[in-house]
C-alpha cells in the first residue's frame, strides 16, 4: 500500500537514493534538504525521472519555521534521517561542538518527531517513525565519541518511543548503517582538523589522520551504500519488521559480541 513519507537530510547519501527508490516504488514523498541550494537540482531530478510523486522542499531543523510546517503535512511516515558529525579526541573537542552534534542529531528531530506523532494521537492515526541511527550507536570507537554518543541517545529516545507510542498504533524504528561510503564519515573525519591544534592539544593532528585513514583503507571503512540503500527502500515504508535494524549482517554480528565483551571488559 502507498505510503506518504517525509524524509529529512534528503539532499544527499542514503536519504537521496532512498527517496528516489521509494518513490519509484509507488510511494508518495516529500524528500527535504537541509539547505535551499540543495532543492532545485533534486526537483529536477524527481523530473527526469518522470517522478511526479516525489516532491522536495527546504527543512532546516534549525529553523522553527520549516519544522512548524513540516509538522502540518500529512504524512504515515517520519524518517529521521537528517544528522551530521564531530569527531575528534573527547577529552579535548570544544565543548560548543558537542552541544551543536546534539541539538542537530537529537534534539531538533525530537521537537520535529514530537509535533508530528502528537498530530497523529490527536488524529487517531496510526503512524510511523523511523530514525536513522548508527552502528556507531551501539559501540564507542575512539575518536568518535562524540558522534556516536548522539546516536547512543537516538537509541535510548526511540526505545522509549516504541513502548509510549504503541497503545496509540504507532510504530517506532531505528536503522543502524555500517560505514558505507557515502561520503558522510569522510567529511566528518575533516571536521576536528578545523579546531586541531599541534601547539595546544595534546592529541597531535598527523596520527589523528593517520587513523582515520587507516580506517578508510580496510573493507569496512569502504562499502558500497547500495546495499543499504536497497535495506532502507525496503525497511522505512514497511508494516512489519524489527526494532532495530543493523546492516550487513557481519557488523551486527560485531556488535552483538562486542556487547557480550562489554561485560567483562576490564578497567
Amino acid at each position: 500500500m502507498s505510503k506518504t513519507i517525509l524524509i529529512t537530510g534528503a539532499g544527499s547519501g542514503f536519504g537521496e537514493s532512498a527517496a528516489i527508490g521509494m518513490a519509484q516504488n509507488g510511494h508518495q514523498i516529500i524528500a527535504t534538504t537541509h539547505v535551499s541550494s540543495q532543492v532545485m537540482p533534486l526537483r529536477h531530478k524527481a523530473k527526469e525521472l518522470g517522478l511526479n510523486n516525489l516532491r522536495v522542499e527546504r527543512l532546516d531543523l534549525t529553523d522553527p519555521y520549516d519544522i512548524l510546517q513540516a509538522q502540518s503535512w500529512d504524512i504515515d511516515v517520519l524518517w529521521n534521517n537528517a544528522g551530521m558529525g564531530e569527531a575528534g579526541p573527547v577529552w579535548e573537542i570544544p565543548i560548543d561542538l558537542v552541544r551543536k552534534n546534539y541539538e542537530v542529531n537529537v534534539f531538533l528531530p525530537l521537537v520535529l518527531t514530537q509535533g508530528v506523532v502528537k498530530k497523529w494521537v490527536t488524529e487517531k492515526k496510526k503512524g510511523k517513525v523511523v530514525f536513522t541511527s548508527s552502528m556507531g550507536g551501539l559501540f564507542t570507537p575512539a575518536n568518535w565519541g562524540t558522534y556516536v554518543s548522539t546516536k547512543h541517545a537516538l537509541e535510548s529516545i526511540a526505545e522509549a518511543l516504541q513502548q509510549e507510542l504503541a497503545p496509540y498504533g504507532i510504530k517506532v524504528q531505528t536503522i543502524n548503517p555500517g560505514a558505507y561510503y557515502t561520503g558522510y564519515n569522510e567529511t566528518m573525519a575533516d571536521n576536528p582538523f578545523r579546531w586541531l591544534d599541534d601547539s595546544k592539544h595534546f592529541t597531535k593532528r598527523a596520527e589523528l589522520r593517520k587513523g582515520f585513514d587507516d580506517f578508510f583503507a580496510t573493507p569496512e571503512g569502504r562499502m558500497d551504500p547500495k546495499e543499504m540503500i536497497d535495506r532502507m527502500i525496503e525497511i522505512v515504508p514497511a508494516d512489519t519488521g524489527k526494532f532495530r535494524n543493523v546492516v550487513p549482517k557481519v557488523i551486527e554480528d560485531m556488535l552483538k559480541q562486542h556487547q557480550i565483551a562489554a561485560w567483562e571488559n576490564p578497567i
